[in-house]
């Protein structure tokens, strides 16, 4: 088990936090997060896009003039692809752009993830989040006090409605449920605060 600084909402240290080695050790791998991250996006997609093809486009269905004597080419219908106003060719058409990979590579790719936030020193695991009232500007003080203020995201298990009040107006602060965490989101914020009642969730799912 590797042992981690344990802090309050004023970034005082608490005690310590114990991860199992199975997570901690996992090596970064830049490549393997890059392929889940695509994978994410992809799945993200409306795939809403759509082009007339000449079963969409109305009208057409008479030649628009005689096939001889005109000195014109030959045509069939206004719908033609070469014509303006005519088919497109070939165009999108709605389509979903999601795919799947293996579970494994995926948990993989999540640890990575975490290794990587905690390398780079913006991994925080904090005991609670409280705050008196649920005003926004005693949220903004917790962000103060870890050097938080672009890109945060908050993992949790549980939150107190009054601590989601406080945090929800923040732009660039993310509240993430820790069965929705995932390796984007992770590796696109700043600062990752993760709250201690979420650690064994993490766990579960991981070792």
């Amino acid at each position: 088990m590797a042992s981690f600084e344990l802090k309050n909402v004023k970034n005082e240290k608490v005690g310590e936090v114990e991860i199992n080695d199975s997570i901690t050790s996992y090596p970064v791998k830049p490549e393997l997060m890059h392929e889940v991250v695509t994978m994410q996006l992809a799945g993200r997609r409306a795939g809403t896009h759509a082009t007339l093809n000449r079963a969409k486009i109305t009208g057409g269905g008479k030649k628009p003039y005689r096939q001889k004597g005109t000195g014109r080419a030959r045509a069939g219908t206004i719908k033609s692809p070469l014509w303006r106003g005519g088919a497109t060719i070939f165009g999108p058409q709605p389509r979903d752009y999601s795919y799947s990979m293996p579970k494994k590579k995926v948990k993989n790719a999540l640890k990575s993830a975490i290794n990587a936030k905690q390398e780079d020193g913006s991994l925080v695991f904090v005991d609670e989040i409280t705050v008196k009232d649920g005003k926004t500007k005693e949220a903004v003080e917790i962000l103060k006090n870890f050097d938080a203020n672009r890109k945060v995201l908050v993992v949790y298990k549980n939150l107190d409605e009054k601590v989601v009040r406080a945090f929800r107006n923040i732009p660039y602060v993310d509240l993430l449920n820790v069965n929705g965490l995932n390796v984007y989101d992770l590796i696109n914020s700043r600062k990752v605060i993760v709250v201690k009642d979420a650690i064994d969730r993490i766990e579960e799912v991981l070792v």
